[in-house]
């Protein structure tokens, strides 16, 4: 039923709560994980140089590949198929996307437990991206 899942993660334990759930249904479809960081721009702060603008970038590039590859080993030891992937832009809309061009079947993700006033004037990632996406 489902051959690729996306499992978007944002470096916290909560995002990372998804993972057990993920690593079932692509145990027992047989399916490939795709851990998906999107990296927020940074901002442009007045009296940075493009240059320490840039090697800051490359620097959080860098932490997130590191990151999804510690995430992924022990996955793959389990003999699931991983792919790691690290893409700019802003969660909620680069989410769907990707998950729309990359042939995704199945997006896997925890929401902030957020409810009330808070949840309407911050809005939420994770609603956002089931309002976004064409995939369960």
């Amino acid at each position: 039923m489902y051959k690729r899942i996306l499992i978007p993660l944002d470096g916290s334990p909560l995002a990372e709560q998804a993972l057990p759930h993920a690593i079932a249904h692509a145990h027992c479809f047989r399916a490939e994980l795709v851990l998906l960081k999107v990296q927020e721009p940074i901002p442009k702060v007045v009296g940075v140089s493009p240059g320490a603008l840039r090697h800051a970038k490359d620097r959080t590039r860098e932490m997130a590949r590191d990151y999804l590859d510690h995430l992924a080993t022990p996955i793959r030891d389990k003999g699931i198929r991983v792919e790691t992937v690290t893409i700019d832009g802003r969660p909620h809309v680069e989410i769907p996307r990707f998950a729309e061009v990359n042939q995704i079947d199945l997006i896997v993700l925890s929401a902030r437990g957020r409810s009330g006033l808070s949840r309407w004037l911050m809005g939420s990632v994770a609603d956002r991206v089931v309002r976004g996406a064409a995939v369960p």
